[in-house]
């Protein structure tokens, strides 16, 4: 079967090269010309583990290729997806659907077979609706039907995700779109992922209310971390205790920074914006996102705290490790260690950094804080050391050398990877979060 994916970002690429593995002939296309040349060239415009391998094996079989063509690109496809960014929209909150609306539009302009449309972006509820409304519009005789196909993929794990799926949700108002989507899906459903058919409304509120219920686990977690550190109670074993609970869960239970990236900031105001336009409020959500905001500053004013106060701090040199708002991926997205930057050079303290794939995006987001070239070099001369991403480099950090390098031994872990009672006997001042 011939795909087309219209986006060639983290979605599009990630989804196109894995249906190509599957054996679909898969085109991607991009108005970026400069993406497009590059990924021609084997460069890919995000850091995912493996992707460039994936890639580059589908390239070289002839069943993924690149194009700036929209109507090139759909021709012949059975399955057109959308997946192109939907960022909140300045002022509202409300996920900006132009991108989304202008490729329908483009779509039913060029289209020249039957297809299916299939929005992979995450959309509000009734954006299916509107892109029928346009493709019809468009006058097209061929028959086509608009389906819902969210994703569910984790950064630094998509592609592991996309193939071996928790689920995969289509929202589809006929037979005609289930049965291609059948098709599209066929590989993994002989490996028995789960498949769930709804109507496409239904499927375009399940991305966004998993997300909200995902936050909803870290921010609470977050708040409970809080209160273990005024009891005196260990916040991991919180976590492990609850989560041991079958109707709990483990997952989305670690306590830290505050949640950042691609999905969760944006898809949670999207919710908050849908639900006023329709009067349903949904007070949760609306707590989760004002708590998280402030989280992160919070995380900020712990680590001016460990530095004597913000009177103490001004003058005085904090590193942070890890700037991307998690590990394996090079997203900068409403990542906690903007915030947290932010809050220590409005108090005066001078900002060195280091992150093992983030420091370029973080560059224009971070203009006040100096990128260093390693770990050490960041910690060179601090006098409080942060970790504010928990990426493996950073677990096992040569203790010894990091005290003759830093000013003072104070560490500052916003993630949890070192144990408090290990780190005072090494002889750091040792802060984290939600243990005593």
């Amino acid at each position: 079967m011939k795909i087309a994916m219209v986006g060639s970002g983290y979605v599009g690429l990630v989804s196109g090269a894995c249906f190509a593995d599957f054996g679909h002939d898969v085109v991607c296309i991009d108005k970026d010309q400069d993406k497009i040349d590059r990924l021609h060239d084997g460069v890919m415009p995000i850091y995912e583990p493996g992707l460039d391998a994936l890639v580059a094996n589908n390239v070289k079989a002839g069943r993924l290729s690149f194009t700036t063509s929209l109507a090139e690109g759909i021709k012949d496809a059975a399955a057109i997806f959308i997946a192109v960014g939907t960022p909140s929209r300045r002022g509202d909150g409300h996920a900006d659907l132009s991108f989304v609306y202008a490729v329908a539009k483009e779509v039913g302009e060029s289209l020249a077979n039957d297809a299916v449309i299939v929005t992979k972006s995450t959309v509000p509820v009734g954006t299916g609706d509107e892109v029928e409304r346009i493709l019809k519009d468009s006058d097209m005789t061929h028959r086509v039907s608009v389906v819902s196909n969210p994703e569910f993929l984790r950064e630094g794990a998509a592609i592991g995700d996309f193939k071996r799926p928790d689920r995969i949700v289509i929202g589809a108002e006929d037979d005609f779109g289930r049965d291609v989507m059948a098709e599209v899906y066929r590989p993994l459903f002989l490996n028995q992922s789960p498949i769930l058919f709804t109507s496409r409304r239904t499927s375009e509120l399940i991305k966004y209310a998993a997300n909200a219920f995902l936050a909803t686990k870290i921010t609470f977690i977050n708040e409970m971390a809080d209160l273990c550190e005024k009891v005196g109670a260990n916040v991991q074993d919180v976590s492990r205790g609850i989560g041991m609970d079958n109707r709990i869960g483990p997952k989305f239970l670690n306590a830290g920074p505050g949640y950042g990236g691609s999905c969760f900031p944006k898809d949670t105001l999207a919710l908050l914006k849908t639900a006023e336009d329709y009067d349903s409020p949904t007070r949760v959500v609306e707590a989760v996102v004002k708590t998280n905001d402030r989280r992160k500053r919070a995380m900020g004013r712990k680590v001016l705290e460990a530095m004597g106060g913000a009177d103490a701090a001004r003058g005085k040199k904090a590193a942070l490790l890890g700037l991307t708002f998690k590990p394996n991926t090079d997203d900068m997205r409403d990542s906690p260690a903007i915030a947290v930057a932010q809050t220590l050079t409005d108090a005066g303290v001078e900002v060195t950094a280091y992150d093992p794939e983030g420091m370029e995006l973080a560059k224009p987001l971070m203009p006040q804080v100096t990128m260093a070239s390693g770990p050490y070099a960041a910690i060179e001369d601090a006098d409080a050391t942060v970790i504010v991403t928990e990426w493996d480099a950073f677990r096992a950090l040569d203790l010894d050398r990091l005290k003759k390098l830093a000013n003072a031994p104070v560490l500052v872990d916003l993630r949890n990877i070192y144990e408090p009672d290990d780190m005072r006997a090494a002889g750091f001042n040792y802060v984290s979060v939600g243990r005593v």
